[in-house]
């Protein structure tokens, strides 16, 4: 898997969430994506298969109380690391930071694993 094809994949998962653009990820995610987000604690729910993890991703975007902001993207090979926040309100305190660790296989997304801070 080249770095161009992981970049390409995690940054069009990542405008998906930004953009609240659900389309986008219709051809993205593996048919055996694995995706766990970081709730509930402490180790995450697990959603297996891609209409398992289109739905979750759909909830996600579609959530309006929230916003995701990514902060950073790391890619070597096949993997990528994306720190970012999730902001649940305008207050200073009203935000949590975290990272997602993804696989990409073909241009897919295979696996994607999320970690927050949490206090």
């Amino acid at each position: 898997m080249s770095f161009r094809a992981t970049d390409e994949a995690v940054h069009r998962f990542i405008r998906a969430f930004v953009d609240r653009d659900v389309s986008l990820l219709a051809d993205l995610l593996a048919e055996d994506c694995v995706i766990e987000p970081r709730q509930p604690a402490p180790d995450g729910a697990r959603y297996e298969g891609r209409t398992a993890c289109l739905e979750l991703c759909r909830t996600l975007i579609e959530d309006r109380a929230g916003r995701f902001e990514p902060e950073a993207v790391v890619v070597s090979g096949e993997r990528a690391t994306v720190r970012w926040r999730h902001r649940f309100g305008e207050g200073p305190a009203d935000s949590v930071r975290g990272v997602t660790i993804a696989l990409v296989r073909d241009g897919l997304i295979v696996e994607c694993l999320g970690y927050g801070k949490t206090g």
